[in-house]
């Protein structure tokens, strides 16, 4: 797992949250062609000003406010001069939409309720509520949103009562998007549904597409990301065919903050450099600055600090060049930002500072309690807690004040961090809490798989600082619900919903209690050992960094008993625990295979199996005492992150005795996984009796962009596929006859399914998951797609199978994330299969065939998988001494 520890890198899905433009529909906010042409004249005077006010037009779509003011103001000049009062209502009304879209509210206000006063005076009622319409606009980018509901409820009461649809609509588009930015998402949909209903009506599709795009934007903020790209696709279908490129720019904006938001950033960099080059194409420089600002920000999420600060400069040299307020505040913001990431904490402060200013001075609450946060988070790093407290504090109020949940969320867990660091722990335990229920409420159960795994990546450090919280109280029980709290959880929530009878009507499945996960531990017959890595920040080169620092253990054994030990990384080795386990696997000569290169194995050392026994004496020596004395007794690991690549049976003791020849072992992503799969089982009506064995298909051509790879055969896996193939009175499948198509079709009707085949690695068709089983294509040999199983389409499938072994290279790996592996297993367990055994390394043929056919022939005589496995390694070991030789495998899921 590509994971970097931060403190919630501060607020930043939301730093750019004003600027991902819901499409305000404001009528005839700077005026219109139609308007205009009513006060024609034959004065030369007047074709001047109807020149001059199209010009203004033109320069104010382009983002060229200074120039649209200066030219509307040259406009007003002469509308006086000739007397003309609703041509000089429209341009006072020009003249504030400048004013406005400058940050410049004041003025803008000003030169509103003078177009006010006019359009009162000549019974313009439609200019009347126009203005009123932008009035409340100016009162909503200063956030102050009861004078701001006020003027759009006159202009609404106005459009309704001269029947004038389309100013109705947009009024109803404003209210939306003040209950919108206060957090009342409901009542915020409520409006725009109204204001939909309308633009579908009188058949204007510009202001329905916007309306859409205000609809997503609302699911956004909400955190239902489905159906917020659902809407905003509906709206960019609808702004392309109507040729509105900028309303299309920013809709293309929107959907990449979805993906910024669900942590998918080269999604978003996608969608953000489309809307960029619309921008450009169309000069529109207000947008062309936003979108180099959500750019930035996606390229400080990846770490790539270079092109982050490079995209933020662009971004604040345009909003200086226009003079546009919000933006150049919030480019100062994404630069202080990147500098706090870098450790330059004096210009984090200045360029901090500077925002802040900004942001007080134009009224934009968003933006003032992002900066305040992430000022606390300077002081924070320098160790001046007392300022970061009062920083924090201040943001907090904000983001309750506005309901900025996903603000909330950061910036107490970063308050729980402070009160962590200064060892008051019951405090830290009361603000972490609600820091977990305020990310909880953001992660609703509709979110597809992959999106679930991605939030949770974002969020996954206030269950670490609480869990430390917990902990230093010796709360160990209550810390270790939360450790189970924070792992799993899509996993839990797909399981769940598959196990359910009405799917989409159920509730989010809770955590465990304490008490459920002893009868888990009880019904599963095993002990259960839980696994948390926790990090602390240390300074390298003047940048903050973090290091594994601790790991907790708890202990659940079958009785009901919970015993808890905790061991401090920094004095059992001089490398990371990360390390330990990756040198570990080099030691004994392991290999990881890709697609096109082979990881070249080290020169093995004199004693190959010593970083095993530094692990053993890191996860296992602790507990050892705490584990049972039969080695038929079932353990089941629940590791984190890396953990997860840690081949347990061959961890050794000092008396170099491996674990695997004292316990029986499983591993599993997390103890409530465990409930599902044995419901699963107990569930599903297993009647498929047939056994599926597939070996060395015909070997497809894997082609990915402009690389292209022939899979070797594999003559061992052919040899071992037709020995089990005996033991259970069956033939099978090798050669041409292994074709994707038939395995697929025998898959669905055994109950036992055997793949000796190559495992790869890679997300081949974008499904999100990665992995993927070679098997024979089914029309042309070099066709890339038909001949592999990718776990993207096993996920789909509903197999009945108990048992899936995936004999190949590297079967139990994939991205390591917060959820556990995903990968093959994964999707195996997703599918309905209760007990999967993958590989953690490439494997030998020869070696792997004779292990496996001892696995079977034991399972054969006893139907515990686990002890089967035990019975097979051993016997494996005699023959080959090597750990690489036979300790790959690992079982995931059920035993029995």
């Amino acid at each position: 797992m590509n994971y970097h520890l931060r403190r919630l890198s501060v607020v930043t899905a939301t730093l750019l949250i004003s600027l991902s433009c819901p499409l305000q529909v404001v009528g005839l906010t700077w005026g219109s062609n139609t308007v205009l042409a009513q006060a024609q004249t034959t004065e030369q005077r007047d074709d001047e000003a109807l020149r001059l006010s199209e010009l203004g037009f033109q320069q104010f779509n382009k983002g060229q406010f200074r120039e649209a003011l200066n030219t509307f103001q040259t406009v007003l000049v002469i509308t006086k001069a000739i007397g003309n009062k609703a041509m000089e209502g429209n341009t006072l009304n020009n003249i504030g939409e400048a004013y406005r879209n400058l940050g410049q509210y004041p003025q803008a206000l000003e030169n509103y309720q003078q177009a006010l006063v006019i359009a009162k005076q000549i019974g313009n009622k439609a200019g009347e509520g126009t203005t009123l319409n932008n009035i409340g606009l100016v009162y909503n980018n200063l956030g102050q949103y009861p004078k701001d509901l006020e003027n759009y409820q006159q202009a609404l009461a106005i459009a309704k009562q001269i029947g004038d649809k389309a100013m109705e609509g947009t009024t109803l588009n404003n209210i939306g998007t003040v209950y919108n930015n206060l957090g009342q998402y409901p009542q915020a949909l409520e409006n725009y549904q109204q204001a939909l209903a309308i633009a579908k009506q009188i058949g204007d599709k510009a202001t329905e597409g916007t309306t859409l795009n205000n609809i997503g934007e609302a699911y956004r903020n909400l955190g239902q990301y489905p159906q917020a790209l659902e809407y905003y696709q509906q709206a960019l279908a609808i702004q392309k065919q109507i040729g509105d490129k900028a309303a299309e720019g920013t809709t293309l904006n929107n959907i990449g903050l979805v993906y910024n938001n669900l942590g998918q950033y080269p999604q978003a960099l996608k969608n953000y450099q489309q809307a960029l080059a619309i921008h450009k194409q169309i000069g529109n420089k207000v947008m062309e600055g936003n979108t180099l600002i959500n750019i930035g920000e996606a390229y400080r999420n990846l770490g790539q600090y270079p092109q982050a600060l490079e995209n933020y400069q662009q971004a604040l040299a345009i909003a200086k060049q226009i003079g546009y307020k919000a933006a150049e505040g919030t480019a100062l913001t994404g630069l202080g930002l990147v500098y706090n990431n870098l450790g330059q904490y004096p210009q984090a402060l200045e360029n901090y500072q500077q925002a802040l200013a900004i942001h007080k001075q134009i009224g934009n609450k968003v933006m003032e309690g992002n900066t305040l946060h992430n000022i606390g988070l300077v002081y924070n790093d320098l160790g001046q807690y007392h300022q970061a407290l009062e920083n924090y504090q201040q943001g907090l109020a904000i983001d309750k004040k506005i309901g900025n949940k996903a603000g909330e969320g950061a910036t107490l867990t970063n308050i729980g961090f402070v009160y962590n660091t200064l060892g008051q722990y019951s405090q830290a335990e009361t603000t972490l809490i609600a820091a977990i229920e305020a990310w909880e409420s953001l992660r609703p159960r509709n979110l597809k798989d992959d999106q679930k795994i991605s939030i949770f990546e974002q969020q996954s450090n206030s269950y670490r600082f609480l869990q430390q919280a917990l902990v230093a109280q010796n709360k160990f029980d209550k810390a270790l619900l939360i450790a189970e709290r924070s792992r799993g959880r899509a996993l839990v929530n797909l399981l769940d919903s598959k196990l359910s009878q009405n799917p989409s009507n159920q509730p989010n499945i809770t955590p465990p209690t304490l008490q459920e996960i002893k009868q888990i531990a009880q019904k599963q017959n095993a002990t259960l050992v839980q696994y948390s890595i926790l990090y602390d920040p240390f300074k390298f080169q003047g940048k903050e960094e973090w290091q594994q620092s601790k790991i907790y253990i708890w202990v659940i054994k079958s009785t009901g008993k919970i015993a808890f030990k905790q061991v401090d990384l920094k004095k059992t080795s001089n490398k990371s625990l990360q390390d330990l386990v990756t040198t570990s696997r080099d030691d004994i000569g392991v290999r990881s295979r890709s697609i096109f290169e082979v990881t070249p194995t080290n020169p093995q050392p004199e004693n190959p199996t010593e970083k095993l026994q530094q692990l053993h004496k890191i996860l296992i020596a602790p507990i050892a005492d705490l584990l049972p004395k039969d080695s038929n007794e079932r353990v089941i690991f629940i590791p984190q992150e890396f953990l997860f690549l840690v081949p347990f049976p061959a961890l050794q003791d000092e008396q170099s005795k491996y674990l695997i020849e004292k316990h029986t072992i499983l591993t599993a992503p997390a103890i409530q996984v465990l409930d599902l799969t044995r419901k699963q089982k107990q569930n599903s009506q297993r009647l498929a009796k047939d056994v599926l064995v597939v070996g060395n298909p015909t070997m497809p051509k894997i082609k990915i962009g402009k690389l292209e790879a022939s899979l070797e055969p594999l003559p061992g896996a052919e040899k071992e596929a037709i020995q089990i193939a005996k033991l259970f009175n069956t033939k099978a499948l090798t050669g041409s006859n292994a074709t994707k198509t038939a395995v697929m079709q025998k898959m669905q009707k055994a109950r036992i399914i055997h793949l000796a085949t190559h495992g790869l690695l890679h997300d081949f068709k974008g499904f999100g998951v990665p992995g993927a089983i070679a098997l024979a294509p089914s029309g042309k040999p070099d066709d890339v797609v038909d001949g592999l199983l990718t776990a993207g389409e096993i996920f789909d499938m509903k197999l009945s199978a108990d048992l899936v072994v995936l004999s190949a290279c590297d079967t139990g790996r994939g991205d390591i994330t917060g959820d556990g592996v995903v990968g093959l297993s994964r999707s195996l367990i997703s599918a309905g299969v209760p007990s999967v055994m993958v590989s953690l390394w490439a494997v030998n043929d020869n070696s792997t065939a004779f292990l496996m056919t001892e696995f079977y022939r034991n399972l054969q005589q006893n139907p515990d998988k686990a002890v089967a496995l035990r019975q097979a390694m051993l016997t494996a070991m005699k023959q080959y001494p090597n750990p690489k030789q036979w300790a790959a495998f690992t079982l995931i899921g059920e035993s029995e």
